[in-house]
């Protein structure tokens, strides 16, 4: 797996893969029918697309090194079991050796942001020490968003898409590291949230600017790029279908045609891109 980076102005982005997973884009997103698909093709293809209708869901984090703070956006899925997705860990990378590999050991992380709580982005906020599961980022704050730990540290249902709050959320909380914060929250001069609700209710996007440039990370807001083409298709994990739609659509309407990287928290290598509008409205242009 590629360890990609980015530059916008003087802040550096890198990738941590974990793994990638091919699935059915059609089983994934059902409105996603070959029929549907056939308008997206050409410019799905081949990063987001293969002839057979399937796709690559990359796990990944993203480290964002501003030189001054080091933040880690997500931190995957982890070596918890996961009631359904038993298989999933199959020929996963050592998260933490991939961390350090690129250069941010994970004793130099100063803070780790979960976009939200589902257990693919919470997963190596721990490590084992033994029989405990210990801060696996001894140095760093947690952020979370207040009404993500709120929703889900509460929630009944939680153990689909969130089973690993208690292994992997708690234990933060109790060691005193974590911080919630409101979902427009300011990291830093050129780091800051933005709110997208819908996947879940306290769901963030990370917005980075730098020396006249601009990024976004888009967290869970789309799992696929061909969501910023059809907004209204529903991923089953969302909570709020109709929200996630609305986020989905005013995104669009803000950074189509606009210098902003959008760097997908799922999307296959390259990742990256901008999104453009066209005759049949706003699509993705992957930077190679």
């Amino acid at each position: 797996m590629t360890a990609l980076a980015w530059k916008i102005g003087d802040v550096k982005i890198t990738r941590i893969p974990e793994l990638s997973v091919g699935l059915a884009l059609g089983e994934f997103l059902p409105e996603a029918t070959p029929a549907a698909l056939a308008a997206h093709r050409g410019w799905l293809e081949p990063h987001f697309l293969a002839p057979d209708g399937k796709f690559q869901l990359s796990i990944h984090g993203l480290v964002v090194d501003t030189g001054d703070l080091r933040i880690l956006v997500d931190t995957c899925v982890g070596r918890h079991p996961v009631p359904g997705f038993d298989d999933l860990a199959e020929g996963a990378a050592d998260f933490l050796a991939a961390l350090a590999q690129a250069g941010y050991a994970r004793e130099t992380v100063d803070v780790v942001l979960c976009t939200h709580m589902h257990f693919d982005h919470v997963g190596w906020n721990v490590m084992r020490a033994g029989d405990r599961l210990v801060p696996a980022f001894p140095k760093a704050r947690y952020l979370f968003a207040r009404a993500e730990w709120e929703h889900w540290s509460t929630a009944t249902g939680a153990e689909v898409y969130a089973p690993t709050i208690d292994a992997a959320v708690r234990p933060i909380v109790d060691a005193g590291l974590a911080d919630f914060v409101e979902p427009d929250h300011k990291l830093c001069d050129g780091v800051r949230l933005v709110p997208t609700a819908g996947h879940t209710p306290g769901h963030v996007s990370v917005e980075i600017s730098s020396q006249g440039e601009r990024a976004l990370i888009t967290g869970d807001m789309t799992h696929h790029p061909v969501q910023w083409a059809e907004p209204d298709w529903k991923m089953p994990a969302d909570v709020d279908s109709a929200a996630a739609a609305a986020t989905r659509r005013r995104i669009a309407g803000a950074l189509a045609d606009e210098p902003v990287l959008v760097i997908g928290t799922h999307y296959a290598p390259p990742c990256a891109g901008h999104l453009v509008r066209g005759p049949r409205g706003v699509w993705f242009r992957a930077q190679h």
